[in-house]
């Protein structure tokens, strides 16, 4: 490996830590509701298990996180940010991996989202939508977070390539949060409640995330697979790895244990502390 390439696999897992460890209140743009709130949306079965990753690209203007580079912390450029484009961002890291194929590609398929992203498993029956959400809309991503997990609000993402339609936010089997603790700068306005029986699975990395959103997940009644005790590096390798684990059928336990290696891999931090970090259920 080069030394300009390694320079900056480690510059941005640096600053992917960095970003998390401040925490100050923001002016924020004015908010709107989850867009997916507008349209009724039946029900509907699918044929596939599905996860749901919601990205909030880091933002140094809009986010109360300490300064990264300006190319890794423009939240209207999913190209080159830290949580979406750069190394190990959702989608380069995804791309690259020998476990999932790209099948489809969205740009602006809504308003607070600047880019989706299908993903379909090689090897199982699973699919995954990644969407990259405006870094300035962070509290319109955790609200669809909650949505989702909830139950909510439903979204159907067509697949003409593969004559399929998916169903995501409260349909997918598993919803995932990655990137800064928003509920580290505001306070929920709307906390949801569960609104079927339906099993869904939560994934949350980001900075000491059972602290800040254990409450509100509790009243959706989605089971926290895998979240985080302290400050870390919300990078997408923890999220391969657990997902490679859950794609397996693998325990909560054991998805907890391949995450918490990848993350002393990359971070270069004893397995204990690892462990000790990324944590799962109540």
């Amino acid at each position: 490996m080069s030394n300009k390439i390694f320079y900056t696999l480690t510059l941005v897992s640096i600053f992917g830590l960095i970003s998390c460890t401040k925490a100050q209140p923001i002016s924020s743009p004015s908010q709107t509701k989850s867009d997916t709130k507008a349209e009724t949306v039946l029900k509907i079965q699918n044929s596939a298990r599905v996860i749901h990753v919601l990205v909030a690209l880091c933002d140094n203007e809009n986010q109360g996180i300490v300064p990264v580079p300006k190319f890794l912390g423009n939240g209207e450029d999913p190209q080159k940010n830290l949580y979406w484009g750069a190394a190990y961002g959702v989608k380069t890291f995804f791309t690259k991996s020998r476990s999932w194929e790209k099948i489809a590609e969205f740009a602006n398929p809504k308003a607070n989202v600047l880019q989706r992203i299908v993903f379909k498993h090689k090897t199982k029956n699973v699919y995954l939508v990644a969407d990259a959400y405006r870094g300035s809309r962070m509290k319109e991503t955790i609200a669809d977070f909650f949505s989702a997990v909830s139950g909510e609000t439903l979204e159907n993402v067509k697949l003409d390539s593969q004559n399929t339609t998916l169903q995501i936010l409260g349909s997918a089997n598993l919803v995932a949060f990655v990137g800064h603790n928003g509920l580290m700068d505001f306070d929920l306005e709307n906390q949801p409640s569960k609104k079927n029986d339906n099993r869904r699975e939560a994934i949350i990395l980001a900075c000491a995330s059972r602290n800040y959103f254990s409450a509100p997940l509790k009243k959706t009644s989605a089971a926290p697979l895998l979240w985080t005790s302290n400050l870390m590096a919300p990078e997408a390798y923890i999220l391969h790895d657990a997902l490679e684990g859950w794609t397996q059928g693998e325990s909560d336990e054991q998805i907890r244990t391949r995450a918490a290696a990848a993350y002393s891999k990359y971070q270069k931090i004893s397995l204990k502390s690892a462990r000790n970090l990324l944590v799962t259920g109540w």
